[in-house]
């Protein structure tokens, strides 16, 4: 990674995953010659889905650079990709990255920056296809990288994902190294982890689920890919 100390940015939001954003975590910060930042829009407190609280994250608009970001997906994630001030930040810092990564449907994120046109990208499979209006191809691996983009699946992919990460930046043997210290040996008691493999009465079940969700996420989706292509003045914060 050179001299100088790799900074890994990990822009976190209310309402994010945490599972998204901790097991990617456990590993970047364990990377050799790495700087792990735990950052936010406005800094300080932030509750994840189901309640769990990070503190102390520093502000996003007081890191100068990075060198990997890193966005967790989460249900509120169509509400973060039109959040102005995390959107801005997230370019800025995007722009002097040599990583650009995600997990889950923090992929969205990197679609609303602007970032995924004509890229293939990872996203939990029942919302993989709102990358579509930001001109991202959806792709079902578990972990995809297309250049300087890496992306995982949907929530536990994020361990798959971190350890690609880590072999990247630190090498395969402090990657296998790290994965035994971690005990990583996913045996999965059944195997309906995907629609491939679930047996149909769950899978039903689930997108019904999710259904009544679909339309609020999809317009905010809409909202952010309009951005994209709206000219500056016509922009509405």
């Amino acid at each position: 990674m050179g001299d100088r100390t790799f900074r890994i940015v990990e822009a976190i939001y209310p309402g994010m995953t945490q599972l998204d954003f901790t097991a990617p975590h456990t590993v970047f910060s364990r990377i050799p010659g790495s700087e792990t930042i735990v950052a936010s829009e406005p800094g300080g407190a932030i509750e994840s889905e189901g309640g769990l609280i990070f503190a102390g994250t520093r502000r996003l608009a007081e890191i100068d650079r990075c060198d990997l970001i890193f966005f967790p997906g989460g249900l509120a994630v169509t509400e973060v990709i039109n959040d102005p001030a995390f959107m801005a930040e997230s370019r800025r810092l995007a722009a002097s990255a040599r990583y650009l990564t995600s997990v889950c449907t923090g992929s969205l994120v990197l679609g609303a920056a602007g970032l995924l046109s004509g890229r293939r990208a990872a996203c939990h499979w029942a919302w993989r296809d709102m990358l579509t209006p930001f001109g991202a191809i959806p792709d079902s691996g578990r972990v995809v990288r297309d250049g300087n983009i890496i992306t995982g699946g949907g929530v536990t992919a994020g361990m798959d994902f971190a350890l690609v990460v880590a072999a990247e930046l630190a090498g395969e043997h402090f990657a296998q190294a790290l994965q035994l210290t971690l005990e990583y040996a996913p045996a999965p008691p059944f195997a309906c982890g995907v629609p491939e493999t679930a047996p149909p009465d769950i899978l039903a079940e689930v997108k019904r689920r999710l259904q009544p969700m679909l339309p609020n996420r999809l317009a905010g989706v809409r909202r952010a890919a309009a951005r994209l292509t709206a000219p500056v003045e016509n922009q509405v914060a």
